[in-house]
């Protein structure tokens, strides 16, 4: 059984946690999985993200999965992330996109949810 994990989320919330959570859990299994990061959920792809030493990166957590970390590009602009070439199309100054993570489009999303026989939104 295939699952989307769509993270709508913002990285400060136990629901993003607990995203991560599942799809450790569905890669542990060698179950069929793809994510993808809309609305608030695509703060967790800004580099500048600050976590305290004691304190784990949420970010670093889903790179560490070394699975395609789609993110959609509307909402990560929107919300003042981007890559270098959307950086330089607008004329901002620098990228801050994390390693990994790459700006899609919604025709991603929608090949997704039309892939997967479960969505399971946080």
């Amino acid at each position: 059984m295939s699952t989307l994990i769509l993270i709508t989320t913002s990285p400060t919330s136990i629901m993003a946690w607990h995203a991560l959570g599942l799809a450790q859990a569905l890669q542990q299994k060698q179950q069929p999985f793809r994510v993808f990061f809309y609305q608030d959920g695509v703060h967790v792809a800004n580099q500048l993200n600050w976590n305290p030493d004691d304190q784990r990166n949420l970010t670093h957590e889903w790179q560490s999965l070394n699975i395609p970390l789609p993110v959609c590009v509307s909402a990560a602009l929107q919300r003042g992330i981007t890559d270098q070439d959307n950086a330089e199309r607008h004329q901002l100054l620098h990228s801050n996109l994390a390693k990994h993570f790459q700006l899609v489009g919604l025709g991603e999303l929608a090949d997704a949810v039309e892939q997967a026989d479960r969505v399971v939104q946080f």
